[in-house]
């Protein structure tokens, strides 16, 4: 049986009644559905830390869960919204990279629909709030059962943004910074399948922002002396440059959406 759970990441804040108006709508559809915020804080328009945040969180949840995801500056556009069908539950969301990073740390096979069906729909949809009026009764449908195919067409690909894609040159690997974390934690777009691909034992080369690094491949931060700098998967699942007791963004300059090159240095 399906898990009546339904996720909301959003950029909303808690000032307003915007996740509430969500909540009352997923909730008036399916009265049994449990909703967990996973967080409102995301900062505003900012459609790469609600990836990386969405990512980090909807893997733990259980079979069958439906994640909503809202941080959507192009809503009212010709963007799409979605419903990405997964082994594991649901994504629902604008198709503008947010669901990207969670999608793609799932294995197996992913399908793709765009919601178009009107009467899954609240009866008046506004040009400013799909999260309420086609994002939270897609949900709500979702977890009373009602299948992806009966919300559009199957449009079989999802919009990957740069921040979601790993680059192959020769020997090396290419992606880039997704985040900086309050310990100044450097959290690249790198996930450890991909490092496994590198078939590197316990070093690494890498180039971030302007600064060549060979770093030691850790199990801990305090794998290494305090202020020295390592490589590490983060508990997240995501490969982590970082400074045991330090500022490793601060350390060596680094920015949300600076370059990554990933070498064997073994």
């Amino acid at each position: 049986m399906r898990c009546p759970l339904v996720t909301l990441t959003t950029d909303f804040g808690l000032r307003d009644s915007y996740v509430a108006e969500m909540k009352a709508v997923i909730l008036g559809i399916s009265p049994n559905a449990t909703v967990v915020d996973i967080t409102h804080q995301i900062d505003k328009f900012d459609v790469k830390m609600g990836a990386y945040v969405l990512a980090s969180a909807s893997h733990l949840f259980p079979e069958g869960t439906v994640h909503v995801a809202v941080v959507d500056p192009g809503v009212g556009t010709r963007r799409r919204p979605i419903i990405v069908q997964t082994g594991k539950g649901f994504f629902v969301g604008p198709d503008n990279g947010v669901l990207a990073l969670a999608v793609k740390s799932i294995d197996g096979k992913t399908r793709v629909y765009s919601i178009t069906n009107s009467k899954l729909m609240l009866p008046k949809v506004s040009s400013t709030f799909h999260g309420r009026d086609i994002f939270a009764p897609a949900a709500a449908h979702l977890v009373k059962g009602i299948r992806p195919t009966e919300f559009g067409p199957e449009i079989y690909q999802m919009i990957s943004p740069k921040f979601a894609q790993i680059i192959r040159r020769r020997e090396a690997l290419e992606g880039q910074v997704i985040h900086i974390d309050d310990f100044g934690n450097i959290v690249t777009s790198f996930t450890e399948k991909e490092l496994e691909t590198m078939k590197t034992k316990d070093k690494l080369g890498v180039k971030v922002g302007n600064t060549d690094l060979r770093l030691k491949l850790c199990k801990a931060y305090a794998d290494v002396k305090v202020q020295q700098p390592l490589a590490i998967i983060g508990s997240h699942n995501f490969l982590e440059i970082s400074v045991n007791q330090g500022d490793a963004a601060s350390t060596f300059k680094v920015t949300i959406e600076d370059r990554v090159v990933l070498t064997r240095s073994d």
